[in-house]
């Protein structure tokens, strides 16, 4: 999978509770364009959210067409999923678009690549961007240590993966699922 430089986007999911964030800085070559770039997406009236990294033009063309995927297969995310990479991987076109998505609902969690990848991560955690590891990891420690909401946990975890990553900022934006207990 290719490393997608210029955005940290972490999900996590809690207590019914799932939170995707992002940082909000635009970076091209080694300039910071924008500090205040919304990357996350709600979905199918609330019910997903989709985190892109990468080419803004690219993610945005690409969370639409799985958007239509959604529509299709409301009720089956990982069939939407599945068939929306199927679309993405066999298009010459889009094979080259540069970027990663990260999508999740109140069940499952995925990320996405041009290059084929559908990747389900064990502990549901998403995280994408070249501070995504860093948020990952902190996220992971949270959910250990801490007694955190899933919101607060992407908020902190991508404050702290801004400390370390010079392509990520901590102007964090978060979207939220609330699931229904």
């Amino acid at each position: 999978m290719n490393i997608i430089h210029g955005t940290t986007i972490l999900g996590v999911r809690r207590d019914g509770i799932v939170a995707m964030g992002s940082d909000g800085q635009v970076t091209v070559n080694d300039t910071i364009m924008k500090a205040n770039a919304k990357k996350i997406q709600l979905l199918r009236d609330g019910e997903v959210l989709a985190g892109f990294a990468g080419s803004v033009a690219d993610a945005l063309t690409l969370c639409s067409m799985f958007e239509d995927q959604i529509n299709k297969y409301p009720k089956n995310i990982s069939k939407a999923v599945i068939e929306f990479a199927k679309q993405w991987r066999k298009d010459k076109y889009l094979r080259r678009l540069e970027a990663l998505l990260g999508v999740m609902n109140k069940d499952e969690s995925f990320i996405l690549s041009g290059s084929g990848e559908v990747i389900r991560p064990d502990d549901g955690l998403v995280g994408i961007g070249s501070g995504g590891g860093y948020a990952i990891s902190a996220a992971r420690a949270l959910l250990l240590h801490s007694s955190l909401d899933a919101p607060s946990i992407v908020e902190t975890a991508i404050k702290l993966a801004s400390d370390v990553c010079i392509y990520t900022n901590d102007n964090i934006s978060v979207e939220v699922i609330k699931s229904e207990k």
